[in-house]
């Protein structure tokens, strides 16, 4: 049998002993400390409350009819003040609606008397327990959040700080969310943060990135399969869709699953069921979705990659990530972070960054987001010969970036059109290709901004990379 001092707790559990007879407080506390707890007694209902408030008891134990104070309605302010303990409520006059009323106020038991010794001891010892696991399962659940809240995701900036408003006023609901932003901003924590604060923190967090399996496989992995459903379909296959029952699913990079596949899903999310591939079973599902891209919807849409129906299924919510070089001000920051990560993972000692340095990461144009801020300082803390970062430390690009660079200037003999051309062309290399920066650089709407690289012909390099990727991929 579990003695108190067992326990996790190096204190011995402490009991909280109410009654108005003297005589019914000395016999529990006697009873009480014989099995090894502490005990404090009280002979009425507010100097019970004080003690709960000064000493915090891991159980009370307590009389229903007090000269001043009913044991219930005492039982609601202690659970006011500290849901942890649990109460225990012992009656003369015991009727099952009181037991009732007990109950649904939060006590663990209605007890009735006379109360035997070893009945009351194992109450007790059930109690202890109980609120035991459920200190534990609070400090879980802080440790949970602490690892996959916002204090993960750094950043103290405007456009940070009303992301996390955003993410904290609906992440306990079940609305689907759709996170946008570039590669390397932090989208997968920005889901995390979602999922580890709502209330599907206890189901599965399924996740599956729509562009690193190959196009033929997703269905297979989403819906699952029936043995013999097809050639190499050798034993049944559970889909993510089910795995996720419960909880949430991740899609990440929604913009690279095959048309057809977004109306199979789109069908999942209006009528919650589905068969796996080759199988005559409904599976009925109940998950959270989460999508994630680094697409222009705006583009996605009007090219047919997103279909415009399953767009607005999945963006009850848009949550969108700024790039880094829209928040320059969370850099310090970020680098500080990194530091101390680096620090502690490789047992180093580089106490700082040097002001040029500095100078050289805020000047950056930062591609990569803070994927790529979190790889120059890891290189820098591993190469750092001295206790301070230096320019020297830093990745080649970033040094080249940081130097003197050629500024726009308007070449002789040109056109205004050709002037206007290449300034449009270079803000667009400069934001890499992020039309919403690049138009409010331009002080243009975004829409303007379209018309004018139509009207010069000026193609999105980025899509351009992703097309001769696909036909690569196609013809192998």
């Amino acid at each position: 049998m579990p003695t108190p001092q067992s326990a996790t707790s190096k204190r011995r559990r402490r009991v909280l002993a109410i009654d108005d007879e003297p005589a019914m407080t000395e016999w529990l506390k006697m009873v009480i400390e014989a099995d090894g707890y502490e005990v404090r007694t009280a002979l009425i209902g507010t100097r019970g409350e004080e003690i709960f408030k000064q000493w915090r008891p891991d159980v009370v134990v307590t009389d229903l009819m007090l000269p001043d104070l009913d044991g219930i309605a005492l039982l609601r302010r202690l659970k006011e003040i500290d849901p942890g303990p649990e109460v225990i409520i012992i009656s003369g006059q015991g009727t099952l609606a009181r037991a009732v009323e007990a109950g649904q106020a939060g006590a663990f038991f209605f007890l009735e008397k006379p109360v035997s010794q070893d009945g009351l001891m194992d109450l007790i010892r059930r109690a202890i327990e109980q609120s035991r696991e459920k200190a534990e399962h609070k400090q879980l659940k802080e440790q949970i959040r602490g690892h996959y809240s916002f204090a993960n995701i750094v950043g103290q900036s405007k456009k940070m700080k009303e992301l996390f408003e955003l993410v904290e006023s609906v992440a306990a609901s079940d609305a689907n969310i759709l996170i946008q932003g570039e590669n390397g901003t932090g989208k997968e924590l920005i889901a995390n943060a979602i999922h580890y604060n709502s209330n599907r923190v206890k189901g599965p967090f399924i996740k599956i990135n729509c562009s690193a399996i190959p196009k033929d496989l997703i269905e297979s992995e989403l819906f699952g399969y029936k043995k013999g459903a097809f050639t190499g379909a050798h034993t049944d296959k559970v889909g993510l869709f089910e795995m996720a029952e419960g909880g949430s699913l991740l899609l990440d990079e929604i913009g690279e699953m095959p048309p057809y596949l977004q109306t199979k899903l789109l069908r999942v999310l209006q009528e919650r069921e589905y068969r796996p591939i080759g199988s005559d079973r409904l599976v009925h599902v109940d998950f959270r979705l989460i999508c994630a891209t680094n697409i222009d919807l705006d583009v996605a849409l009007r090219d047919g990659k997103l279909r415009e129906d399953l767009y607005f299924r999945i963006n009850t919510i848009t949550l969108r990530v700024p790039p880094l070089r829209e928040r320059t001000e969370d850099i310090p920051l970020l680098c500080n972070h990194f530091l101390a990560k680096f620090n502690d993972r490789y047992q180093r000692n580089v106490r700082s960054i040097s002001p040029a340095a500095y100078h050289l990461l805020i000047r950056n144009r930062w591609p990569g987001n803070v994927r790529e801020l979190e790889n120059a300082i890891e290189r820098a803390v591993l190469v750092c010969k001295t206790g301070e970062i230096s320019p020297a430390d830093l990745p080649e690009t970033i040094r080249e970036e940081g130097s003197p660079t050629q500024e726009f200037t308007i070449p002789p003999h040109r056109t205004l059109a050709e002037i206007e051309k290449m300034a449009i062309l270079q803000t667009l290399q400069r934001t890499n290709w992020n039309k919403q920066e690049a138009a409010q650089i331009l002080g243009l709407y975004r829409p303007t901004l379209y018309s004018k690289m139509k009207k010069h012909d000026i193609q999105d390099q980025r899509a351009q990379q992703r097309a001769a990727a696909a036909a690569a991929s196609a013809q192998r």
